[in-house]
């Protein structure tokens, strides 16, 4: 009776089937690990935003990597600016989607070594051509607060490093690049100012640190899925021999008239 299970058709099925099975199932778990690590980056960020600030170059230093353990740590320096010396990241969005700038400022302490300091957006109102105007750093001696975060790369952000902009204009922030730039000892990564003063750019907003996504929901999805392939299986089996067995019975009794002798 369950012989068209050994037909071309319902072993290609079959085998269909059981291949599916097992990809669903590890789909599923793939997207379980990025649901746990979207749950512990999330856990990442809210300690480092919640621990107590510390200066900045007990974290990185010149010629060095930013760890990961550092980054969005709240970090402190006490220095200058250098306005003279600051630049714009190009083609920077704000938290409304809208496009202009980021403000990359050096900020000299006092033993002459450099970080950088992201002070906050600004629109893009004139050309991009043309070095915008820029709300003016405090002077003199000052605090800088703010969260520590490692060097842009392309790798990383899927912005290119374009080169040849217009001057004072960059893609990505490279403590390396900038070093080079202005011939000083510049500590590894940057930090987005979270003290403002008056009249500062737009402040950057904290990093999202509650969203956690949608993927325990197609985890559990692709587990469902997996697990209806051999219902699914089950039920066209059942399909198919019912279908038969209607198809045998209305044969047999068309054959059965013609089977009987005639009558005088």
């Amino acid at each position: 009776m369950y012989r068209f299970l050994l037909t071309r058709q319902w072993v290609i099925l079959t085998l269909i089937g059981l291949v599916l099975i097992p990809v669903m199932i590890e789909l599923g778990f793939w997207q379980l690990h990025r649901h746990e690590n979207r749950v512990a980056h999330n856990e990442k960020i809210g300690r480092a935003l919640d621990a107590a600030p510390v200066p900045a170059e007990r974290l990185t230093a010149p010629g060095r990597d930013v760890p990961d353990s550092a980054v969005y740590r709240r970090v402190t320096a006490k220095g200058s600016y250098d306005a003279e010396h600051e630049v714009v990241v190009r083609r920077r969005t704000n938290s409304d989607d809208e496009v202009g700038f980021h403000v990359l400022t050096p900020f000299v302490l006092d033993n002459g070594k450099v970080l950088l300091v992201n002070r906050g957006w600004i629109p893009a109102d004139g050309p991009q051509t043309a070095f915008p105007k820029i709300p003016a750093p405090p002077r003199g001696e000052v605090t800088v607060t703010g969260r520590l975060m490692a060097d842009e790369t392309s790798a990383a952000s899927g912005i290119k490093d374009v080169r040849g902009l217009p001057d004072r204009q960059i893609m990505l922030i490279s403590s390396g690049q900038q070093a080079h730039a202005l011939g000083k000892k510049v500590l590894g990564g940057y930090v987005e100012q979270t003290s403002p003063s008056a009249d500062s750019p737009q402040l950057l907003a904290e990093p999202d640190h509650s969203g956690i996504g949608a993927h325990m929901a197609y985890a559990v999805q692709w587990w469902l899925f997996a697990a209806g392939v051999p219902a699914g299986w089950v039920v066209l089996v059942r399909r198919e021999r019912k279908d038969q067995a209607e198809a045998a019975a209305k044969q047999a009794a068309e054959e059965a008239p013609e089977a009987s002798p005639a009558t005088a």
